[in-house]
């Protein structure tokens, strides 16, 4: 196993940052091969930059202001997110690396012809994990529409293997949480972390295969 970790948060003491361990031991555990990136510690620029945005299409001279990513993309059969949601959504820092990072011929496959859609281009990822923290409760995330976590196991979820296994925690209530309900909540990171190492993975699908 593969797995590439994307963790986004920018202070080190924070319960995210015991999440992400939690994470990492369970992979480590399993000799899941891991790279981990450190989108704050890196110090990664998250805005596009008009460069950038107007050789998006430019394939692949696309890829050199992030190529260790689109690498890491490549690498990878196994992608997990590890971030705060902020106003229900991703914190920019994240936002930002999706944008800059998930290229066309590296995430996804430009349309051939008027029509058409975006095809996938990282079907070799076989496994997916999300894993956040809400201020919000669970009903109130629900309510707004969960934009965060439709964005990672949707949005990204579709360019990835089609029958791929996913894994998906949040803490809810965070600004209300206790020791307690922390501690339970890592615990649950573990058990999810656990099946989704175990779960036997689809075999990966041709490169711009549409979702079922």
């Amino acid at each position: 196993m593969h797995a590439l970790v994307i963790y986004c948060h920018p202070r080190p003491e924070s319960f995210t940052a015991a999440v992400r361990d939690v994470v990492l031991d369970r992979l480590r555990v399993a000799g899941a091969e891991v790279r981990l990136v450190d989108l704050y510690a890196r110090g990664f620029q998250p805005a596009l930059t008009a460069a950038e945005h107007e050789g998006y299409e430019d394939c692949p001279a696309n890829r050199a202001p992030v190529e260790q990513d689109c690498a890491d993309l490549e690498w990878a059969d196994t992608l997990i997110f590890v971030y705060p949601t902020w106003w229900y959504g991703l914190p920019a820092m994240l936002k930002g690396w999706l944008d800059r990072a998930f290229l066309p011929d590296v995430a996804f496959i430009m349309p051939r012809a008027e029509g058409e859609t975006i095809r996938p281009g990282l079907t070799h990822i076989t496994r997916l994990g999300v894993f956040t923290t809400c201020g919000a409760s669970r009903l109130l995330t629900w309510f707004v529409g969960a934009p965060g976590r439709r964005t990672l196991m949707r949005g990204i979820g579709v360019i990835l293997a089609r029958r791929r296994r996913t894994a998906f925690a949040a803490h809810y209530l965070m600004d209300s949480s206790t020791a307690e309900s922390r501690a339970k909540h890592l615990a649950l990171v573990a058990r999810k972390m656990d099946r989704l190492i175990a779960a036997r993975a689809p075999r990966p699908a041709p490169r711009g295969e549409l979702p079922a």
